[in-house]
């Protein structure tokens, strides 16, 4: 019963992560819509508009900080898969659940343990841009940061739950 539970919870995250990472898609194409309407009005009208730009950074922010969980979920992110892709299935998903114990968990715990000061300070102050006329919602972008080690504690632990299967992960 526990099983079908911790299953179903981690297929519960992986769809969420999944919807949070193609969601977050769009953000790169509002940046090359912005990015574009930025160049317009610089070389066509040579005007500097301070929103826009710090809008498209705010927009790359969130395409990271919210692709980081999603690259860890579809399996996109880097590993050494010269020896990765040599090993049995066996030794791969040892492999996959010792990474995420020692080195995925404790980095994202830390990640959201250090951020947390950082972010607070941040919305007391309601930290806004330095540039005139740029947006008061840095501390918002600062929010990704513990928001992303959540995610991808979330994710570890799904993975650790309901490990990925790969198409030779039955050779043992």
């Amino acid at each position: 019963m526990i099983v079908v539970f911790l299953r179903n919870l981690s297929q519960a995250l992986n769809r969420s992560i999944i919807c949070i990472g193609e969601g977050s898609a769009f953000a790169s194409l509002a940046m090359v819509v912005l990015t574009l309407g930025v160049v317009i009005l610089r070389y066509l009208f040579s005007t500097n508009v301070i929103p826009i730009q710090e809008t498209i950074i705010y927009l790359h922010s969130v395409l990271i900080m919210a692709g980081i969980a999603y690259g860890l979920s579809t399996d996109a992110h880097v590993r050494v898969d010269i020896f990765y892709d040599r090993m049995n299935g066996r030794v791969r998903r040892w492999i996959d659940v010792g990474g995420t114990l020692l080195l995925l968990l404790p980095v994202a715990g830390f990640l959201f343990w250090s951020s947390l000061g950082y972010v607070a300070l941040s919305f007391r102050i309601e930290e806004s841009s330095a540039e005139p006329g740029g947006l008061p919602f840095v501390y918002l972008q600062k929010a990704l940061i513990p928001l992303m080690a959540i995610l991808v504690l979330l994710q570890g632990l799904a993975r650790l739950a309901h490990p990925r299967e790969t198409p030779d992960m039955n050779d043992d």
